[in-house]
């Protein structure tokens, strides 16, 4: 969800600095979204860490988004998967304690109807 509302708001922004001519044409950036882009830079990296890190994955492999096209097409690819269903060597799955609920509703349920 960060980076969705990060992107809206960012095309948002980059609109803003056109109507209102804060675009540069030769630095190719606005002054809002280049404001707001310093703002989010850190917490964009701590949530591309932290989703690696629910793949069991170490944040090294940030460093493959400075392979032209390539390199950010397999981030793309590895922050689309699915995170690790159980603890990882990076901590416990935060979907843990829902996954459990879930199932001992379910089951539950399948004890009452017999």
């Amino acid at each position: 969800m960060f980076m969705l509302f990060t992107t809206i708001i960012g095309i948002a922004l980059g609109v803003l600095d056109v109507l209102f001519g804060f675009y540069d044409h030769q630095t190719g950036q606005g002054f809002l979204s280049g404001i707001y882009s310093l703002a989010v830079l850190i917490p964009t990296i701590a949530v591309s860490a932290r989703r690696l890190h629910d793949t069991d994955r170490s944040a090294w492999w940030l460093l493959l988004g400075f392979i032209p096209v390539i390199g950010i097409l397999i981030l793309i690819v590895f922050w689309c998967f699915d995170g690790s269903f159980t603890t990882n060597r990076f901590g416990v799955n935060p979907k843990q304690d829902f996954l459990y609920e879930k199932n001992k509703r379910t089951q539950s349920d399948i004890i009452s109807k017999s």
